[in-house]
């Protein structure tokens, strides 16, 4: 970073964000010369909320409350599985979004595709780039599971006058992105295609190698990791081989809640519901070898970005088995236990099962629990009231901005009290 980023960041970092408390998930729209930082923080998700009007600013209207899937996985237009018939290489899985990119670009759909490189200095950590070159686009394949200041790269795209891009971001890139063109003229006149990833739990870059420590046997040679369906951390190294590790054989010290970014735990749209296509695994079938995605096509740009790779897709209807409620509620109640009587997390000690113990448990909840659509449905209610309990404990007075209604309506649903 050089010197006049610095100083920016000095201007962003004093602005008083949250009532002081800052929720900042580093989204890089602060960074940015061109305009203040006041006015990248003044239309934050952190400072206006998720969803709601937002929400309606994109779509016309919130989501159904009465819908359960609309009100878990946001407004679409179109759901299915797929996954790319021949793969691309630098894909985290087959390369769906890589595919998009490329392609929006190569028609000539957009001149840019605001994305992410990997830094030199670490292969997992992300770089802001404006790609504009099918190979620029090609070297952004695959996750970088750090915060990441996406965003930074529109100062290019106003300074360089470009007028179609393609963004790709998680839910609080986008949020900030379409409120920050909604309210301000630097980026009125640009048409804009957007493509979500769901997200939750990225890591802090000072914490991401010491965590990654402590759950693979060689973290310097990880090339992919990602929480998989079957309840176990998938691994995958330089030499193709891929480790997996029980989400309960991972030492006790990992599941404090101080282990991922403030931000993270503020979240309440893991499915990425401005985009205009989300693109993740969340209900797909686990298959290792094909890596199939789940596709969620939102508005009239996300369907011309699916018709753009609809030749290069195999697609598939969606799944659903097995019942979340069970597994929801004893998520919950672990919560709770861990959670202090004036609501502050408590440092979890004590013993891990075994590697072992934990295969054997996380094939039994795979084999008997929810999957598909209904393991997407328990992955969302986890994280909705997870973070619920979290900004009550830490953010109380941001209850009322950052908590979209359906989240009320999950806690009613396991008659959790507000």
């Amino acid at each position: 970073m050089n010197n006049s980023s610095q100083s920016h960041l000095g201007e962003m970092s004093s602005f008083d964000i949250s009532n002081g408390k800052k929720l900042c998930s580093l989204c890089g729209l602060c960074m940015v010369k061109e305009w203040s930082a006041k006015k990248g923080v003044e239309g934050c998700v952190f400072t206006v909320g998720w969803l709601g009007e937002q929400e309606t600013n994109v779509f016309g209207r919130e989501r159904s409350q009465e819908d359960c899937d609309e009100m878990l996985f946001g407004i679409s237009k179109e759901r299915f599985v797929a996954r790319m018939k021949n793969p691309l290489p630098s894909g985290q899985f087959t390369g769906v979004i890589t595919n998009i990119a490329k392609k929006a670009f190569e028609t000539g759909l957009v001149e840019a595709v605001v994305t992410l490189h990997r830094s030199k200095d670490d292969y997992l950590f992300p770089q802001p780039v404006l790609a504009r070159s099918t190979e620029e686009i090609l070297a952004s394949g695959g996750s970088k599971p750090v915060l990441a200041s996406t965003l930074a790269s529109l100062e290019k795209v106003y300074q360089e006058g470009i007028k179609k891009i393609l963004v790709i971001g998680s839910s609080c890139h986008v949020h900030n992105f379409r409120e920050f063109k909604r309210r301000f003229s630097y980026l009125k006149d640009v048409d804009v295609y957007v493509v979500g990833i769901p997200c939750t739990d990225n890591s802090d870059p000072k914490k991401f190698r010491w965590v990654l420590s402590r759950i693979s046997r060689s973290p310097e040679t990880v090339r992919f990791i990602e929480f998989m369906q079957d309840f176990t951390v998938h691994l995958k190294h330089e030499d193709g081989q891929l480790e997996r590790v029980p989400f309960f054989s991972l030492p006790q010290e990992l599941s404090r809640m101080d282990i991922f970014p403030p931000s993270c735990q503020s979240c309440f749209d893991y499915m990425n519901s401005l985009a205009d296509i989300t693109v993740g695994y969340l209900a797909a079938p686990l298959d290792v070898e094909k890596m199939f995605q789940w596709i969620v096509v939102r508005t009239d740009k996300g369907e011309k970005l699916r018709n753009l790779i609809a030749d290069d897709l195999e697609t598939f209807e969606e799944t659903s088995e097995g019942d979340r409620t069970m597994g929801v509620q004893q998520y919950v109640h672990h919560l709770l236990e861990r959670m202090s009587q004036d609501g502050k997390a408590q440092q979890t000690s004590g013993e891990s099962m075994s590697l072992d113990e934990g295969f054997q448990l996380a094939e039994y909840l795979y084999s008997t629990g929810p999957r598909g659509l209904e393991f997407a449905r328990y992955g969302i209610e986890t994280h909705l009231i997870r973070n619920y309990y979290y900004v009550k404990s830490n953010y109380p007075e941001l209850l009322p901005t950052l908590v979209p209604k359906h989240t009320y309506r999950i806690l009613e649903q396991y008659d959790l009290t507000p």
